[in-house]
């Protein structure tokens, strides 16, 4: 292909936009992802990129912002999912299974019953080639939020991921990291409603996170490859998409889903490697 025609999806106004959405939602999960990924809170953002959809139904009905619904019934679900593994004997992980796929459920009820303009597939898998300029603005704005926090604070919620008897004991406030972190996630989920959607943003809240984990030891590094990683597969999907004629946030994710693959391999070998050293040093 000659260079015209290499350019071509930047001489669009909607490639334009859904380069830009990509850039700017990038960093908050790939921030985020880190966290998930060490606390083990994986399913907790499954659960929480599903439980939006009723509160996005619910605030349609009553006229208010589509964001405001999505953030109520994201920090709904992990308060519900909170207070029933704190006073039940259920684990924590069924109790968000139950939680989740209740508020999925209630959200598919309340969407078929309602007339509206909104197309379900948009907000199920996003609409990154729609996206409009008050969406970039209203991503833009809670990724900036998210950002800093993650970055000014991220030593205090690493401890709390790893000990929070240690975080506790140090003088923090245990419970402003724990609900700052969900509210985090739900933001997150918040912003990237309409280029994700709700199914495919778990892709992004966990995979950079994972790719990191397996490529790098230290955690302040792991945070700046995951951002890496996250708005490369990003901006490559976006780009890829528009030569393949496919939807961006599936194509994102297989890029992202193949480098997790890659780094599982690469990871194997020098472990491997490593035994086999050891192995022969204890032998001589």
């Amino acid at each position: 292909m000659d260079f015209e025609t290499l350019t071509l999806p930047f001489q669009y106004s909607f490639m334009q936009n859904a380069f830009l959405i990509s850039m700017i939602i990038s960093v908050p999960t790939a921030l985020l992802s880190c966290f998930l990924v060490m606390k083990g809170w994986a399913l907790m953002g499954d659960a929480v990129s599903h439980a939006v959809l009723p509160g996005i139904v619910l605030a349609y009905i009553i006229g208010i912002p589509l964001i405001v619904g999505a953030f109520a019934a994201g920090m709904t679900c992990a308060l519900a999912t909170g207070y029933l593994s704190a006073n039940s004997r259920v684990k924590q992980d069924t109790v968000m299974g139950v939680v989740f796929s209740g508020m999925f459920g209630l959200g598919i009820v309340l969407y078929v019953s309602v007339e509206t303009n909104a197309h379900l597939d948009h907000i199920l898998f996003g609409n990154m080639l729609g996206v409009e300029t008050h969406e970039l603005w209203t991503s833009g704005m809670i990724s900036l939020g998210v950002g800093l926090m993650l970055m000014l604070k991220w030593k205090d919620w690493l401890l709390h991921s790893f000990d929070p008897a240690q975080a506790r004991a140090s003088g923090l406030w245990v419970n402003w990291l724990h609900y700052g972190l969900l509210a985090a996630l739900s933001l997150t989920i918040v912003a990237t409603l309409s280029a994700a959607g709700l199914i495919l943003a778990i892709g992004l809240l966990i995979a950079p996170g994972a790719i990191a984990f397996l490529t790098v030891r230290k955690f302040s590094t792991m945070l700046w490859v995951s951002v890496i990683v996250c708005m490369a597969s990003m901006l490559l999907g976006t780009y890829a998409s528009f030569f393949l004629d496919s939807a961006p946030a599936p194509t994102i994710i297989l890029i992202m889903t193949a480098l997790f693959i890659a780094a599982f391999i690469r990871r194997q070998i020098v472990t491997r490697r490593t035994s086999s050293l050891r192995v022969e040093e204890a032998v001589s």
